[in-house]
């Protein structure tokens, strides 16, 4: 090309409260977008699944059908299905637009910590307490899952899908890749027990948190450490981490009110969020923009950036 590209502009991060949804759900377990960032799934201690648009702060449907809590959801690529799995042991498919129970899965032994649909929404992956990983087939009438991973020796506290991978965080202080393509399984010893994964939005990296009150970013393909992050509090409960929607931070979720955020290069903390008095229970950053959920007992929190103005406004 004859002129250089335009210098990119430094990556902005969402510290303006914009919207706080009171779910009117109990304590709110995770909050998810579904896979455009458009809506958001909240679930509830109240054994309830909701469906929001988080900017205008409008409550779209409410799923019920689980026995007791609901701990984690996911949304289809098509926005035309939802997975949850919770505290009865169960994971279940939903329709969305017409909010009914499409399959209930049962067969885990303990409470669904984590669940994710693969690419296709074909299959859902469920992790569980009772330390295995189960695959679901959508379309198959059979009750049994189509694959167990039970390589692990403690609880399952997060799942993550690729393409062809499968990134799982457990209790037992691992973290393990299976290759699906190659057949493969990978893993890393981080030492603490897990409460999150997740992979960079390039694909390239994995980011982990534990009870040690530490993030690691870890190579993908070699398990080399790359990155440590502290100065948040991590010590008893499973919060989330992630990347934001650049691969420039690395974000979490803290027991002492607060989301951190720290350059992901140089490690150094960029922004720590007030949330409020309690546990930042879960988070969920935007596929594209800078926009953050964050839930904290009973309500969500929507953050943009300080320059975003809403419909309406002078922007």
């Amino acid at each position: 090309m004859a002129f250089p590209e335009p210098k990119p502009r430094a990556p902005e991060l969402p510290q303006k409260r914009l919207k706080t949804l009171d779910c009117g759900q109990g304590a709110v377990r995770a909050v998810r977008f579904n896979v455009d960032g458009n809506y958001c799934l909240t679930c509830g201690s109240d054994k309830t699944l909701k469906l929001w648009n988080p900017l205008r702060g409008t409550l779209l449907r409410t799923y019920s059908g689980h026995g007791y809590e609901v701990l984690d959801a996911a949304g289809s690529f098509d926005n035309s299905s939802l997975c949850s799995g919770g505290g009865d042991k169960a994971v279940v498919l939903w329709d969305v637009a017409s909010g009914q129970v499409v399959r209930k899965f049962r067969g885990h032994a303990g409470k669904v910590n984590t669940v994710q649909f693969n690419e296709e929404a074909t299959v859902i992956l469920s992790g569980s307490i009772d330390s295995s990983i189960r695959c679901w087939d959508c379309r198959s009438r059979r009750p049994e899952p189509v694959q167990t991973l039970d390589e692990a020796r403690d609880g399952i506290s997060s799942v993550k899908v690729s393409d062809h991978e499968v990134l799982a965080g457990s209790v037992d202080g691992r973290v393990r890749r299976y290759d699906l393509r190659m057949g493969q399984l990978f893993s890393d010893y981080v030492g603490s027990p897990i409460t999150c994964t997740c992979f960079s939005r390039d694909g390239q990296c994995t980011l982990v948190s534990s009870l040690d009150s530490t993030l690691r970013l870890l190579d993908k393909d070699t398990g080399e450490l790359l990155g440590e992050y502290t100065g948040h509090k991590n010590q008893e409960y499973k919060l989330d981490c992630c990347l934001n929607e650049r691969d420039t931070h690395v974000v979490s979720c803290s027991e002492d009110g607060k989301v951190f955020f720290w350059d992901l290069v140089e490690g150094a903390l960029a922004l720590a969020l007030p949330v409020g008095p309690g546990v930042v229970q879960s988070l969920a950053y935007h596929p594209t923009e800078p926009c953050l959920l964050t839930a904290m007992g009973g309500s969500v929190q929507c953050w943009r950036e300080e320059a975003y103005e809403a419909e309406g406004g002078t922007g």
